[in-house]
């Protein structure tokens, strides 16, 4: 269905607001390649498949590395869960296929079976402290975030540290509920020097795409971080 057809008015509101409005505010701008990937993870929290989908194409038009959109749909999996981040790794392969890309996402893991624990909890460390490097010992679920979430994804290549923690930050804000987690990785995040007034564009140019109430929440956590 053409929607430009069918509900021309909404298509010119929506357009407008998410692609003139927002990203020129000089408040709210971001980098280009920047911006989109902030969008393509908010997506991906908030399930946006198929805004994901009609999006990616003009992400990478406009300067997106292929290897960010792929690195960022692998994250997802420790955030959003294998069931609702595998339909956006296969989505963005279906279109680095069709557009004759070389498929990133291979060769940049930095881990082994036996250092993904240890580098998992220095990459926890570098972000949110020394006192990381002890804290996979007190449950399963600690061991299983440092070696798994934070070893076998925050130390692969393709993204920076900061880039990981953006990405992060986006996932949790767009699927809502996870307020006490965003509060410490707003913190996480101006810990690698993506401070306040860059999140608050992040969840600017985020803010068409996941609502109002998630994003007066997000900016409410990024206080409550910065305080």
């Amino acid at each position: 269905m053409d929607l430009h057809k069918t509900d021309a008015e909404f298509m010119e509101i929506a357009g407008r607001f998410a692609f003139d409005e927002v990203v020129n505010e000089p408040e709210a701008r971001l980098e280009p390649a920047t911006r989109w990937l902030a969008v393509l993870a908010a997506l991906t929290g908030c399930q946006g498949l198929e805004l994901y989908r009609k999006l990616l194409p003009r992400a990478l038009d406009e300067g997106l590395p292929p290897v960010w959109a792929k690195e960022a749909a692998y994250q997802a999996a420790d955030y959003l869960g294998l069931g609702r981040a595998l339909p956006f790794v296969e989505a963005a392969s279906e279109v680095f296929a069709a557009r004759g890309l070389e498929l990133p996402g291979c060769g940049e893991a930095a881990v082994t079976a036996d250092d993904r624990l240890e580098k998992g909890a220095a990459a926890q460390a570098e972000i949110f402290g020394a006192q990381m490097l002890e804290a996979w010992k007190a449950g399963l679920v600690n061991r299983w975030l440092a070696a798994n979430c934070f070893g076998d994804y925050y130390t692969r290549s393709g993204l920076t540290l900061a880039q990981r923690e953006m990405i992060t930050f986006c996932f949790l804000m767009a699927q809502g509920g996870c307020e006490p987690q965003l509060v410490s990785h707003a913190r996480g995040n101006m810990n690698v020097g993506n401070d306040r007034g860059f999140l608050l564009r992040v969840v600017y140019q985020c803010l068409p795409y996941i609502g109002y109430p998630r994003s007066l929440n997000a900016v409410a956590c990024i206080e409550k971080a910065a305080g």
